[in-house]
């Protein structure tokens, strides 16, 4: 098959994927979220309107939303970086940690079922959810962080998570540090470094390592959609400035609470899809 036979049997699939990584960037510029907690539920329901069986489905969602986060999360540590918003002290600490953890996370993704990947993924984004819903703005619980040991669980839990439900490690790192009264504007900066330190051995991990289901989409290797990599990440790169202004333009805290709902909604359907 030739590359212009290739494109026209799966126009579909190439607009769905585009649309995909559309839809990701404008969110994650317009209300500040980390593009795999977007683009990880609708790969996964894009994926299963293709026919992919659930458990096929989700494993190559996570896998793919990790592959999309590499190049994202370098252009977001150059900005930050610019700004001093990444604090390289606790990345020296907790670096070899969240590598240890997203290893481990990475190459149990390869050797578990789907739907096991289902559920975790619909309990975090639920509680991530709520945590926009009535967290906001709220005061610290403890004063700082934990002591070594303490840290030593955090790094390494924020890479095994992440690395299992396919998000660069914000989504659970940003609300755990500010919850130790560490400075929101760092905790964003850094978490853009950790999603580096997650995505890339990650992907890399489930790229190799990963056996590729029988009913995988089109151009999948390993557990890695490239065409939803080579679709979704400059299209998502393209938009997310236009998420920003858009986001200039209108309430962003009553626009957070719209998304945390969405992502509830989408959090406990997944949580039904795995328990049913």
């Amino acid at each position: 098959m030739n590359i212009i036979e290739f494109l026209t049997s799966n126009a579909t699939t190439f607009l769905a994927l585009a649309a995909t990584g559309i839809f990701a960037g404008i969110l994650a510029g317009l209300l500040g979220v980390g593009g795999g907690i977007v683009i990880v539920p609708v790969l996964f329901f894009l994926f299963k309107g293709f026919g992919v069986s659930p458990e096929s489905a989700m494993l190559i969602a996570t896998a793919t939303s990790l592959a999309t986060i590499v190049p994202t999360s370098i252009s977001s540590i150059r900005a930050h970086k610019q700004k001093g918003n990444i604090d390289f002290d606790l990345l020296q600490r907790w670096g070899l940690f969240i590598l240890a953890g997203t290893l481990a996370g990475s190459w149990l993704v390869t050797r578990v079922d789907g739907s096991w990947l289902t559920l975790l993924f619909g309990f975090i984004a639920t509680l991530s959810a709520l945590n926009m819903l009535f967290r906001t703005g709220k005061s610290a619980l403890f004063q700082q962080l934990p002591g070594r040991t303490g840290q030593t669980t955090m790094g390494t839990s924020i890479g095994f998570f992440s690395s299992m439900v396919g998000i660069g490690g914000g989504t659970i790192s940003v609300p755990l540090l500010t919850l130790f009264n560490y400075p929101a504007h760092k905790a964003v900066g850094t978490a853009a470094a950790i999603g580096l330190i997650i995505s890339l051995p990650a992907a890399l991990t489930m790229l190799t390592l990963g056996t590729t289901p029988v009913d995988a989409p089109a151009g999948t290797y390993g557990l890695i959609n490239l065409m939803g990599l080579v679709c979704i990440v400059p299209l998502t790169v393209l938009f997310a400035p236009l998420g920003a202004s858009i986001a200039s333009k209108l309430d962003a805290n009553k626009l957070k609470k719209v998304f945390a709902v969405v992502l509830l909604i989408t959090g406990m359907r997944m949580l039904a899809q795995s328990m049913f």
